[in-house]
Order: structure tokens, then sequence, then C-alpha cells
């Protein structure tokens, strides 16, 4: 790690995240990449005890009421045992308490953060449908007002934790023909009559967290429990696609990083042709890419969470910093991942080691919080949007000038 860019305090936040790491037995890890446990309610239980939930949130909630910095790197610790257990984590303390914190009444954040927090209850975050997972702004999920409450029918699915939610994060439509940006709401929905899981996917990789379709038939939802007021679901959106992304790239990291040292280990012990195959440019040089890559995520990521705590960093910029910090993260550790099964041969693709369940696991690093498409796409607006804003009022250098012919008008044509 960048060890030496943190304060003593931050380096014993690691140490407390490293120790909960090796405390998760590996019978849990086995029996969730098995299927045999759907959620694992003891860990998030464990996390809470040790106040490892919730790094960002309110002390007086219990939290820790740290930043960003903080966060990615405890985030990153967590990652190392197990990419399912990470999302877990993230997605109940990390997206959905934020909300609340944030979005939310007094009532919710006694209710929803204080107990989850501590580990004793778990909310998941209900957002892709089956119809589509891009295009927030279409769901079909919707909300009618009845009285003083609302009632919402539909479905979302690939739900981390649906199985073992007791709270439910919606964003559902409240007005289906008002512009896109101003018909979602954000409801806190909590598992009553008419809200249904089925844990029905047998996914390639990240099993065992209790990802399944959530239906909801006829569900009543008191208007308190709304986030952010009826039609505000877009604002609350927004700003969930930060702890979503900066958090599903520092977990990656952390989820990565065994396959380093794996393959390091083995590779400085298996020898052919009477040497050990490290010295092989053919391996070495796989591994020594691995760890610049690592070495470059990293960088990435606490440079964006140093700009996350940093108030002066516009908000349409951090967009884009978060948005190229969750695509470049992710591809780099999915070739790491590659990589360090590369060089293993054979064995890595076996269950001997535990390459092959990282393999499986990281994959959905490019998939899920925004594909990296998406990403892709918000680092575009934005760049051309901040260029145009900002980098022209910059007092530095045209470079575009320095050329020989940079004033023949017959060259520089547009139209």
């Amino acid at each position: 790690m960048l060890d030496y860019l943190f304060t003593p305090e931050q380096l014993a936040l690691r140490d407390e995240a490293r120790e909960f790491t090796n405390w998760v037995p590996r019978e849990m890890i086995l029996d969730m990449d098995a299927e045999k446990l759907h959620f694992p309610r003891e860990y998030l239980k464990e996390a809470g005890k040790r106040n490892l939930l919730g790094i960002r949130l309110p002390k007086e909630y219990g939290g820790r009421g740290l930043g960003w910095v903080d966060d990615v790197m405890v985030a990153e610790e967590i990652g190392v045992a197990s990419y399912s257990l990470a999302c877990l984590w993230g997605v109940g303390a990390d997206i959905v308490c934020e909300a609340i914190g944030l979005f939310g009444s007094e009532e919710l954040k006694q209710a929803v953060v204080v107990p989850l927090l501590k580990g004793d209850i778990y909310a998941a975050e209900c957002l892709t449908e089956p119809r589509g997972g891009s295009d927030f702004f279409g769901a079909a999920t919707t909300a009618r007002k009845d009285g003083g409450d609302w009632i919402i029918n539909g479905q979302k699915r690939f739900i981390v934790g649906a199985e073992g939610a007791d709270w439910f994060l919606v964003y559902a439509a409240t007005d289906p023909s008002a512009p896109p940006h101003k018909r979602i709401s954000c409801f806190m929905v909590p598992r009553d009559a008419g809200v249904e899981t089925k844990y029905i996917y047998n996914l390639m990789g990240v099993r065992g967290g209790g990802a399944g379709r959530v239906i909801f038939n006829d569900v009543r939802v008191p208007e308190r429990y709304v986030l952010n007021g009826i039609n505000g679901g877009f604002e609350v959106f927004k700003k969930m696609m930060i702890p979503e992304r900066l958090g599903t790239a520092a977990m990656t990291i952390g989820s990565v990083r065994p396959a380093i040292e794996i393959a390091t280990r083995y590779t400085s012990m298996r020898k052919a042709f009477g040497t050990q195959i490290m010295n092989f440019q053919a391996v070495g040089f796989k591994v020594a890419d691995s760890v610049i890559l690592i070495d470059a995520c990293r960088s990435l990521i606490y440079t964006t969470a140093r700009a996350a705590d940093s108030p002066g960093v516009h908000p349409n910029r951090l967009r884009r910093m978060v948005s190229a910090s969750k695509k470049f993260v992710t591809e780099k550790c999915w070739d790491i991942a590659n990589n360090c099964m590369q060089v293993m041969g054979g064995i890595g693709y076996t269950s001997v080691y535990p390459l092959e369940r990282i393999v499986r696991d990281i994959r959905l690093s490019m998939i899920w919080v925004g594909s990296n498409e998406v990403m892709q796409l918000i680092v575009q607006n934005e760049w051309y949007k901040e260029y145009q804003k900002t980098f022209s009022k910059e007092n530095v250098r045209d470079v575009e000038k320095d050329a020989l012919g940079a004033d023949d008008p017959e060259e520089k044509i547009f139209e």
C-alpha cells in the first residue's frame, strides 16, 4: 500500500481492517462460493461489532466520521478476503446509509442507519430492472399516491443482499409524464407485506451475497420514507454514484491483490529448466506489469479520494474522476488477475488456488454500478465541458501556436 502517505491514525485503522479480514472464516468464503450460504449475516454482525461499517458516517449514528481516503483504504482491505463480502459491506453501509444520512429524516436514520452500522440489520439498494440496467430514467417500477402513502409496484433484479435485507432503497417513477430528471423518487421500503425476494441467479462469481430479484406488489410506504422529497430521486442517484463507483474501484484493488501475492510466491518457488520460473522474462514481466498496474490503480484511487474530500473540487470534475477511476481500476485489475493466472499455468485454473475464483469475481467489477462504457461516456462528456469552461481560461501556454505552420489559415479548416 501507499503507507508513506498515511497518518499513524490511518495506518492503525488499516490494521483494524486487516485484522477483520483475517477473522473471516475460510468456510464462509468457500460456502458462499458454493452457494451453500446465501447471506453471511455473521460477517456483517462482526463488522458492526468492530465499528468497521460506515467509515464516513457521523459518529452519532455509529460511524467513524472519517473521510474518503480512510474509506477507500478500508475498502481495499475488506476486498482482500472476498469480493462478494466487500460488495455487501459497501452497499449497506456506504451507499444506503449515506443516502439516508444526506437525504433522509431523523426517523429513518434511527430506524435504519443506527442498527445497520451495528450489524443488526441490512439494507439493499434496488436500482437495476429486468428491462434495463444503465437506463436509470427508464425505470418501470412505479409509485402512485394514495392518501398520505405511496403504493409501489414493479421489479428490481441483480440486487446485492436481497435475500437478507430488512430495508430496500427503491427508485420508482412517481410522475411518468415528467421530464426524465423529475420523474423518479427514492423510497426506503421495509421488508413487509407485498415485498417478495427470489434468489434465482447462478452467478459466475461474487456468489453468496444474497443477490436476487425483488418484487413489489402493492407495497404501501408512507411519504415520510421518501428521500429528498417526491420527484427528487435523481439528486439521490447522482450523489450515490460516488460511493458506488469509487468504493467499487477500491474494493476491486483489494480483491485482486492476493492474486499478485500468490503468483509471486508460486513463481519464486516453481522450477522449470533448472531455475525458478520467475527468472524467465515471459513470467517475471507479467508479474512486474501487474505490480505496475496495481500501483497505478492505487495512485488514481487515492487521488480521487482526496478530490472527494476536498470541498473546492467541482462536482462535475469529481464525477469525471470517479468514473475514470472505476473504469481504469476495474479494467486493469482484470488484466492483473489474468496475468497472474497465466504465469501459474494450468494449476491456476483449478481450485487448488483461489485464482479461478478471483478471476470469476473480478469480472463483475466492469459491469455493475454502471458499466465501463457508461463510465467512458461520462468522462467524455465531463472532460469536454471542463475543457471549455476551465482550461481555456487557465494561464497556461497555448502550445498549438508553437508549430511552424500554426498561422496557416488554409490548412486549419474545421467545417
